[in-house]
């Protein structure tokens, strides 16, 4: 088992690039981290990373000994996720991956009663923006909401999301209500910067229109977008079920609903759905299951 280890960790430092990075993930002290690669190289004889204090590189031994690691290590995981499907218990380690605010109001309240279902499943739930290498990051499952671009991933529809223009009645009253896409050009649009390069989603008779927009504020975080809307700082294009509460209450108004896209479905999205473990299985099954029952998304 220590040489499983051993070889786990040399695998997550190189595609990582770094013993601390590798260290986060795993939930131990990069000095662990560092003993368990002097172990494998003192019991393999060979150099296998030059370590720095800024990075880690391999060695040409090590690049070598890093692709049979990698092969050996999806082969060891592939047989383990064929007997836990067979057997159709759901246990293991459940490593998942989701948009920060989706992931806080409709990922984290089912991972925990998920575990109560299923208590022999150790869950690490990743909230972030960023989009996540599955393979890179030891990701099972990741939650989606976009149109995919890898079609090496597979991805399975959980549900449907619709984006709106929103803006405070303060601004409307300060800036006026935009009735045309060609109006927010003279508008404080919210962005995401560079985490929205293709700009905001709009259709007009029938057909997608991808447009740029630009304002005196970005941030990368959507969170920080709403309460800035909130703020009668600018138009945001947010997510219904962000802004639900908002609209509902008077806080927040709707603009350009005749532009309107059709928006993006939630995906689940996995490596392969070969020997898709059962505890990744269930936790899909757990969430459309959710996601589908009346009043949900109310």
């Amino acid at each position: 088992m220590s040489e499983l280890k051993q070889l786990e960790t040399f695998v997550a430092v190189v595609g990582l690039g770094s013993l601390s990075a590798a260290a986060r993930q795993e939930g131990v002290v990069p000095a662990m981290v560092g003993r368990r690669l002097d172990a494998l190289e003192e019991r393999l004889g060979v150099r296998l990373l030059v370590r720095t204090t800024r990075s880690v590189t391999p060695t040409r031994e090590g690049e070598a000994f890093f692709e049979d690691c990698q092969r050996i290590l999806a082969e060891l995981a592939e047989a383990e996720a064929a007997v836990a499907s067979g057997s159709g218990k759901a246990r293991g380690h459940l490593r998942l991956s989701a948009p920060a605010g989706f992931g806080r109001r409709h990922v984290a309240p089912l991972v925990a009663s998920f575990q109560r279902a299923y208590p022999e499943v150790k869950v690490t739930l990743d909230l972030s923006d960023r989009l996540v290498d599955l393979q890179r990051d030891r990701i099972d499952c990741a939650i989606r909401i976009s149109d995919l671009a890898d079609s090496s991933l597979v991805a399975m529809r959980l549900a449907e999301n619709r984006r709106v223009v929103v803006a405070a009645p303060s601004y409307l009253a300060r800036r006026g209500v935009p009735r045309t896409l060609e109006d927010l050009a003279d508008h404080e649009c919210l962005s995401l910067g560079e985490s929205q390069s293709r700009g905001w989603s709009f259709a007009r008779e029938g057909a997608p229109i991808n447009l740029k927009v630009s304002g005196s504020l970005e941030c990368n975080d959507g969170a920080v977008l709403h309460d800035w809307a909130l703020q009668g700082l600018g138009l945001a294009w947010r997510s219904l079920w962000e802004v639900k509460d908002d609209l509902d209450e008077g806080r927040l108004a709707t603009v350009l609903d005749a532009f309107a896209s059709p928006g993006y479905p939630v995906y689940a999205v996995v490596p392969q759905r070969r020997f898709l473990p059962a505890r990744v299985r269930c936790f899909i099954e757990h969430l459309r299951a959710a996601y589908a029952a009346p009043g949900y998304w109310d």
